[in-house]
Formats: structure tokens, C-alpha cells, sequence
């Protein structure tokens, strides 16, 4: 009686874990910021794209497979030449993600790995594209333009594909090493040929300088001649007795000076 008691655990045991097995291989689950497309042995990739959650589905007749569509970066360098044959080294990051009502037809057409598949290809044939357009002197002082040509140009073309850029920025731009050499000595030019210009107006202005003070000069020697036809030798002999007056009040101020009488030789004082 227990042998039959037992065995009948077993069995429904048995049972409980294989139905356990086929609800386990029946569920699935998609996370957040994800969806899944579902591919069926009999009827291939169906259009429906199944949102975040736990779902059901057929064991081994359908299969999920699960898409990313958050915004995801990626970097993409490209080596390509300018509108005057000058060698650059561009950097282009991208944030993009997929249009979630057209994974079935990515999964179709491009596969799982789309990001790799199409965004380097696109990225530098518009790349090439924009640059080329633009010496490389215009590269650098209108790089606002070329990086919002080259993100409408490649967020148009990747709109083909199925994906959405969210951003894309010019992170890295450098050329060759003739260019940044010829650049560096064009900036050493200019830096002399300022300081040249500099020497050359502070001379003007000190010779300007110097022409305003000789007619100054001038002037004021004509101003005194004609005073002194004027005035005659009065003006001369009041000039000396303001000198002789600012002369005697110094000395009256100096401690080591000593006066004698007129007509006298006799020492009268002696300082201490």
C-alpha cells in the first residue's frame, strides 16, 4: 500500500516538473527599454512588436528575439580630405536608437547587429561628403555649420534604415602634419608681422611726440624774445631777484650757514 502511495507521488511529481518545464519554456520576459520581435518556424518574423513585460508564446515553434531601444552611443572615426586636399581626422559621436514599428523589418533586412552593419558605412560616406565641401581652413571656423550639415544629412539617411539619432557631435578634429605645421608658422608670421607694426607706430608717435615739443619749444623761445623787446632788460632783472630771493630763503633754512657784516672780516659766529 505505501509502494503504491509513493510511486503515485512520484508520477505526479514527474508530471508537476514537466508542466513546470513547458510553462517555464512558454514565458518569456522583456525588460524595460526593450521590445521583442517574434520569429515562428511556420509563418518566419511576425510584424507584431511585443512591448515590456512577460509574455507567452509557443515552445519551439516561435522565439523571442529581444531589441534594445534605448539611446545608445557610438563613435565613428573617419579619415577624409577637405575641399583643398588637406588630409582630417574626424571623430563623429552618435546617439541612436531603432524605430520600435520597424524592428521586424530591421531584423528582416539588417539583422541584430544593425548598429554595426550600418552606421559606420553611412556615417563616413556623409562624412566624406560634408568635408569635402570645406577647406580646411573653414573646417575650423565654421565647425557649428559643418557639424549641423553632416547631423541632417546622416539623420536623414539613417532615417532609411529604420534608426533615430538623437544627437551627433563633432568630438575630434585634427589634419594632417603639413597642414598644422604650415598653420603654426602662418601664426608665427602674423604674431611678427604685428610686433613689426607695433615698432613702427610707437616710432611715429615718438617722432610726433618729439615735433610737438620742439614747436613748443619754439614758441615759447618766440614768446620770451618778444617779451625782452618789449620790456626790455627790466623782465631779466626780476627774473634774477626771484632767484636771489628763493636762494637766500634756502639758506636761511641751513643750520651750517653762517652770515658775516658787510665790510667785516671778523668771524662773529662759529656754528657748534
Amino acid at each position: 500500500m505505501a509502494a503504491k502511495v509513493f510511486e503515485s507521488i512520484g508520477k505526479f511529481g514527474l508530471a508537476l516538473a514537466v508542466a513546470g518545464g513547458v510553462v517555464n519554456s512558454a514565458l518569456y520576459n522583456v525588460d524595460a527599454g526593450h521590445r521583442a520581435v517574434i520569429f515562428d518556424r511556420f509563418r518566419g518574423v511576425q510584424d507584431i512588436v511585443v512591448g515590456e513585460g512577460t509574455h507567452f508564446l509557443i515552445p519551439w515553434v516561435q522565439k523571442p528575439i529581444i531589441f534594445d531601444c534605448r539611446s545608445r552611443p557610438r563613435n565613428v572615426p573617419v579619415i577624409t580630405g577637405s575641399k583643398d586636399l588637406q588630409n582630417v581626422n574626424i571623430t563623429l559621436r552618435i546617439l541612436f536608437r531603432p524605430v520600435t514599428s520597424q524592428l521586424p523589418r530591421i531584423f528582416t533586412s539588417i539583422g541584430e547587429d544593425y548598429d554595426e552593419r550600418v552606421l559606420p558605412s553611412i556615417t563616413t560616406e556623409i562624412l566624406k561628403s560634408v568635408v569635402a565641401r570645406f577647406d580646411a581652413g573653414e573646417l575650423i571656423t565654421q565647425r557649428e555649420l559643418v557639424s549641423r550639415q553632416v547631423s541632417d544629412d546622416l539623420t536623414e539617411r539613417a532615417a532609411t534604415f529604420g534608426l533615430i539619432l538623437d544627437d551627433v557631435s563633432l568630438t575630434h578634429l585634427t589634419f594632417g602634419k603639413e597642414f598644422t605645421e604650415a598653420v603654426e608658422a602662418k601664426q608665427v608670421a602674423q604674431q611678427e608681422a604685428e610686433r613689426a607694426r607695433f615698432v613702427v607706430e610707437k616710432a611715429e608717435q615718438q617722432k610726433k611726440a618729439a615735433i610737438i615739443s620742439a614747436e613748443g619749444d619754439s614758441k615759447a623761445a618766440e614768446l620770451i624774445a618778444n617779451s625782452l623787446a618789449t620790456a626790455g632788460d627790466g623782465l631779466i632783472e626780476l627774473r634774477k631777484l626771484e632767484a636771489a630771493e628763493d636762494i637766500a630763503y634756502q639758506l636761511s633754512r641751513s643750520r651750517n650757514i653762517t652770515y658775516l657784516p658787510a665790510g667785516q672780516s671778523v668771524l662773529l659766529q662759529l656754528p657748534q
